[in-house]
């Protein structure tokens, strides 16, 4: 698996713990930093940030999901949808060194090995659309 990936899988990790319990994500990802092994893997830094990130700017990030999602609520939708849209929709708009199409199709990739047999297409749709909205 890439690295990146991998990172991305991380913060995914984090934000579905967080979203489960309630907890505020930068709570639950100081718990999973001291829960990991030593040294920590090269690609934890990024994870690090995709956590960070998604928790600074959530308001913003689930407002353009709500808006973009046609006919689906951020509650009705599968935790790990809801949370690799927000990752993908922190990269679409605040990771500017990455291109619009590899964070979407990695979130697509994502939800193909983890989530539900509709949720690659589910996704690919709502940033698809998110992305769009964003180059304006």
């Amino acid at each position: 698996m890439p690295a990146r990936r991998k990172a991305r899988k991380r913060a995914l990790d984090v934000l579905y713990e967080a979203d489960l319990r309630n907890r505020p994500p930068v709570e639950v990802l100081a718990g999973y930093l001291q829960r990991i092994e030593k040294p920590h893997p090269e690609h934890l830094g990024y994870a690090v940030g995709l956590v960070e990130g998604v928790a600074a700017h959530l308001n913003r990030i689930d407002e353009l999901i709500a808006s973009y999602a046609e006919g689906w609520t951020l509650d009705r939708m599968p935790v790990v949808d809801r949370n690799l849209a927000r990752i993908a929709v922190y990269e679409l708009l605040y990771v500017d060194e990455l291109d619009d199409p590899v964070a979407i199709s990695e979130a697509v990739e994502l939800a193909r090995q983890m989530s539900t047999d509709d949720s690659p297409r589910f996704l690919n749709g709502v940033l698809g659309r998110i992305a769009e909205y964003a180059t304006r």
